[in-house]
């Protein structure tokens, strides 16, 4: 059995419960700005802004557009799909859902109580994509800041995961050796590829089931399964 010293945790999809937080996030929204004047329903809205957000987070990590374009036209595209071009509503939308979104608290299933286990014994670090304002209120709002010594967010840095050099800087910054280092994370691409890269064994939270074909050092489907060999 390896014997780790820090471990790094991905913030969103693997500790803080995105999906769930930012679906409640959105249907609040979708009701307070009336948006049912002009999509079919939610799950119209819904699935317009799924296709353009997960293009434009993938042109951002990239960096083919900037932080303001994505949390602009994300919204921006499908109200115009829809005949409603306002651009400052959507501005003013984009900055709503960043606040509204971090005081969301739902985590994973055992999150607190496995963190509050491998504090004991492990330097925790969190590693993140996500823009600075939000995460640190997320952290802070969810109760989860106490647990990490550092929060590494790639706006901060300068790269994005996965980046080998966002895995050398935290590294470094936590004065750690690579092989004493596990990484945590949700993404095959930015987590696991870019932690590998970077010589850091891994850890697949796959709680989706996904099927891959990736070599993974560790793969969960809970975080309690975490505590069998950590």
């Amino acid at each position: 059995m390896k014997h780790y010293k820090h471990l790094f945790f991905d913030l969103d999809h693997t500790l803080w419960d995105f999906e769930t937080n930012s679906e409640a996030t959105l249907r609040e929204m979708f009701d307070s700005y009336q948006l049912e004047r002009f999509f079919d329903d939610y799950n119209d809205f819904h699935a317009r802004y799924e296709v353009h957000n997960l293009f434009l987070w993938a042109q951002y990590r990239k960096n083919k557009v900037t932080k303001k374009t994505l949390n602009l036209q994300r919204f921006h595209l499908p109200f115009s799909e829809v005949g409603f071009d306002d651009i400052m509503v959507a501005q003013q939308f984009a900055n709503d859902y960043l606040n509204i979104s971090a005081t969301k608290t739902l985590l994973f299933p055992n999150t607190l109580d496995v963190l509050e286990i491998l504090k004991s014994k492990y330097q925790l670090h969190i590693i993140t994509n996500g823009f600075k304002e939000v995460q640190n209120k997320k952290l802070e709002n969810s109760g989860l800041r106490q647990f990490f010594t550092n929060i590494f967010i790639s706006e901060l840095i300068g790269v994005q995961k996965p980046d080998k050099y966002f895995f050398d800087y935290s590294v470094k910054s936590s004065h750690a050796n690579p092989k004493e280092c596990l990484v945590i994370g949700d993404s095959l691409e930015a987590d696991i590829k870019g932690a590998r890269k970077a010589g850091i064994d891994q850890v697949f939270f796959n709680s989706k089931g996904l099927e891959h074909n990736e070599e993974i050092t560790y793969e969960i489907n809970n975080l309690q399964e975490l505590l069998t060999f950590l």
